[in-house]
């Protein structure tokens, strides 16, 4: 007996044209930058413009790993972006765990400081930062990118949601067996924060890949810039910017950022659908 498909609900029908709709914009930008990074110049700046090149080329790639010392400013923003997740998530968890897990004088009013700090303008505290950052010596070095930047107050607010969900009697049950606190955070705490570990890794070296202001302003020497900042050393005489160039270093740029996330797609979805769950 064969069973007759439904057709199709005209809320259903909207449905998927509204998404389709909404994923051709979303990936409109990501199709331009590929496709201008194969094209001639000549097409690039050609009008009325097209989608699609008449000629591919390779000159692009070319001249951005020619003009630019491509592999250090690559290996610079992986050292940058990998060193700020690694002690960030290092930092937060240790500082989420003691907000969420444990009783001591204070602990709401510093929660109230930290979440406080969210509404401070990155750009008020940037002057005093770099004085104090100069002061230590740590202009053009990785210290100096790095560290300024190991703690973050929306990953402690973020992991301290999550501890706060596990349930307390897997701690009691570890005291009971004689284990300490910090055993109790690396042993049984972390295990079941994964999830949470690895959505706050990727945004953290997301965020700190593609940040053009902090590289620029802690880093004078061109050697010591990240990807994202050496781009801006492409601007051409005049200030005439190679549309062509640029799409091609940003190509390249966004290609870890790609291959993070579906490295880790599982695990960040599986954390989106359990949220809020207890």
């Amino acid at each position: 007996m064969r069973t007759r498909l439904k057709a199709p609900t005209p809320s259903t029908v909207l449905a998927t044209i509204a998404f389709v709709v909404v994923t051709a914009l979303v990936l409109l930008p990501i199709a331009i930058i590929v496709l201008t990074a194969f094209k001639p110049a000549a097409e690039v700046n050609a009008y009325p413009p097209s989608l699609l090149p008449d000629v591919w080329t390779l000159d692009n790639l070319k001249t951005v790993t020619s003009d630019l010392p491509f592999a250090r400013l690559v290996g610079n923003s992986f050292v940058f972006a990998g060193g700020v997740t690694l002690f960030a998530l290092v930092f937060d968890s240790l500082a989420a765990y003691a907000l969420a897990r444990l009783d001591f004088t204070g602990r709401r009013l510093l929660l109230i400081v930290i979440i406080a700090t969210l509404m401070i303008p990155f750009q008020a505290t940037l002057i005093p930062l770099y004085q104090l950052v100069a002061d230590l010596g740590w202009v053009n070095t990785y210290t100096g990118l790095i560290a300024p930047r190991a703690a973050d107050a929306f990953g402690i607010f973020f992991l301290r949601q999550f501890f706060l969900a596990l349930p307390r009697d897997i701690d009691q049950a570890a005291r009971i067996d004689g284990a300490g606190e910090f055993r109790i955070f690396r042993s049984v705490v972390l295990p079941n924060a994964v999830p949470a570990l690895l959505t706050l890794g990727l945004f953290t070296f997301v965020n700190n890949w593609n940040d053009l202001l902090w590289p620029l302003v802690f880093t004078t020497d061109a050697e010591m810039g990240t990807i994202t900042s050496g781009l801006t050393q492409l601007t051409g005489p005049s200030g005439i910017v190679p549309h062509g160039v640029m799409m091609a270093g940003s190509l390249i740029a966004i290609l870890p950022l790609v291959i993070a996330f579906l490295f880790i797609q599982r695990r960040f979805i599986e954390n989106i659908a359990t949220t809020g769950l207890k």
